[in-house]
């Protein structure tokens, strides 16, 4: 195991330490620990913390944050895939569609609130892109002359969607159900084909 990777394992289990701590623990100079806190620090997965303990200059101690879960194992995936299964099971294909059209239709409600007062379809997609941001699809919005995407770069719902392509279905009914009165909405790409990303395009409803 590298030695960064004992550091994180070693703040994992006992919380913020200092250097000294650390290279006691491990058997190193604390110049050396430092450079490797250093090294996680810069990839954001370490923070510090300076605490006033008595007199004298602050104790600086390292914590862990948030983006140092990627370190550790997660096991949401194979849960959520145990769950679908568990549900079909008991309920039924016809069970578990009833939880994805819950699942849309609170969606729908959350995501029309934020959108109150966006009239346009720019305006609409910015807020979108930021409340899919926000649940980790890594959103991003495009215009090619007239016509508007919604670029989804991960899809944190993967294991579910490919386990159950229904889920699929409804986030695409969600995003028609949020612009109807405006535009219609298309999947051109999707992560479950193989393609990099998920794409919507939303074009304006043109009056014939």
């Amino acid at each position: 195991m590298k030695t960064t990777d004992k550091i994180i394992q070693l703040l994992k289990v006992h919380g913020p330490l200092t250097a000294k701590t650390l290279a006691e623990e491990l058997a190193l100079t604390t110049m050396g620990v430092r450079q490797h806190l250093q090294a996680l620090e810069d990839t954001g997965d370490v923070d510090i913390e300076d605490r006033v303990e008595g007199r004298g200059r602050p104790t600086r101690y390292w914590t862990l944050t948030e983006q140092s879960r990627v370190h550790f194992a997660d096991r949401h995936e194979e849960l959520t895939v145990q769950l679908i299964d568990s549900v079909r099971m008991i309920f039924g294909d016809q069970g578990l569609n009833k939880l994805i059209d819950h699942r849309e239709q609170s969606a729908l409600i959350q995501y029309r609130a934020a959108m109150v007062g966006a009239t346009d379809i720019p305006t609409r997609l910015a807020i979108l892109v930021q409340l899919r941001s926000n649940e980790g699809y890594m959103a991003t919005m495009e215009q090619i002359g007239g016509i508007y995407f919604l670029l989804e770069n991960h899809c944190p719902i993967c294991a579910a969607a490919t386990k159950c392509l229904n889920f699929c279905r409804s986030e695409l009914q969600l995003f028609q159900q949020l612009f109807n009165d405006i535009a219609v909405v298309s999947r051109e790409e999707h992560i479950i084909e193989g393609a990099r990303r998920c794409a919507y395009k939303i074009e304006v409803i043109t009056l014939k």
